[in-house]
């Protein structure tokens, strides 16, 4: 196709990012996100999150080939990403309007639809690995606030590790809550951010987990999509693994993670088609992104914001990083 062509078609494609499934039957799959909105202009902290992205990818690509189980790899790549100041869970997460750190997360076993989530944790350092333990060592799904904190106190210190609330301030958490405090209403680019892995390992298992600080000022006690299973989270070894990111009570609302999946069960739709038949529907929008892998281990990585970071690799030799469009 002639180059000037080319790019008239790509300009007058929808706003939302090409897919990226194509029928691979990967023994494995990995698919990584660090939160959809605008993309920053700091050459620096674009550069730092790219090397965080490209860590864990690496990371999550080494366990899955040594044959280490989709639920481990994904818990081990949101912690390492919740560490990371650069993103906006766990150390980098954003504050609310009580100038807080209200933290959710949540994970899901594909495999027998096992699951556990946390919302509202103030002390835990790595809230995935809480919700990990919601879906292990509980008969719940979802603990949140004071419950969560009272079971993190008696897992104890060997299994949950405890900061203090201000442990999770960055700079650019205070910068972001300053300005979206000074402009009413806030502006959709302080409502967005979470980070996310979905992984298929060697037998063939899904699993799927997110984490998040929420939005920037969003009020004291919101909970958004990420520890909601089915709306943030969901994976089914028969279908696919989901994680979202972007404006959570939109997730919430149209139960998007669940969503991906029951198209390609009951429609008989590809994960692609899936994916963007939700980021693209004019009568229930969603503003954000959504990352995937299906059985056979097709990867998709879209979004109708600014941009979304992500990374993803697979059996086949795949291996990229993105951190703007």
């Amino acid at each position: 196709m002639n180059r000037c062509i080319l790019l008239i078609v790509l300009t007058l494609l929808p706003q939302c990012s090409l897919g990226h499934d194509v029928a691979t039957n990967a023994k494995y799959a990995i698919v990584i996100h660090g939160g959809a909105g605008r993309i920053s202009t700091d050459a620096d902290h674009r550069t730092q999150r790219q090397k965080v992205l490209a860590h864990a990818l690496s990371h999550g690509e080494t366990l899955l080939k040594e044959g280490k189980s989709s639920l481990q790899v994904v818990e081990e790549v949101v912690r390492i990403l919740e560490d990371a100041p650069e993103f906006n869970a766990g150390r980098g997460a954003v504050l609310n309007a009580a100038e807080q750190h209200e933290l959710d997360a949540s994970i899901m076993d594909g495999k027998t639809r096992a699951c556990g989530g946390v919302a509202g944790v103030k002390t835990v350092r790595h809230p995935i690995t809480l919700a990990r333990h919601v879906m292990t060592d509980t008969r719940h799904v979802l603990l949140a606030t004071d419950g969560a904190e009272t079971f993190a106190d008696q897992l104890g210190p060997e299994n949950i590790q405890r900061v203090p609330n201000s442990w999770f301030t960055t700079d650019k958490a205070r910068k972001n809550l300053r300005e979206a405090q000074a402009v009413v209403p806030m502006p959709t680019e302080f409502c967005i951010g979470t980070v996310g892995c979905v992984a298929l390992d060697l037998d063939g298992n899904i699993a799927a987990a997110t984490s998040t600080g929420g939005l920037t000022n969003k009020k004291f006690g919101r909970i958004g999509d990420s520890p909601i299973i089915g709306a943030g989270t969901f994976a089914d070894n028969r279908t696919c693994g989901v994680s979202c990111t972007g404006v959570g009570e939109d997730f919430i609302r149209n139960s998007i993670a669940f969503n991906v999946s029951a198209q390609m069960e009951y429609a008989g739709s590809s994960l692609n088609d899936s994916v963007q038949n939700l980021l693209n529907d004019k009568e229930r929008r969603i503003s954000g992104g959504i990352i995937a892998v299906s059985a056979a281990g097709e990867i998709t990585m879209q979004f109708n914001t600014g941009g979304m970071s992500r990374a993803a690799a697979d059996s086949t030799g795949r291996h990229e990083v993105h951190v703007a469009e």
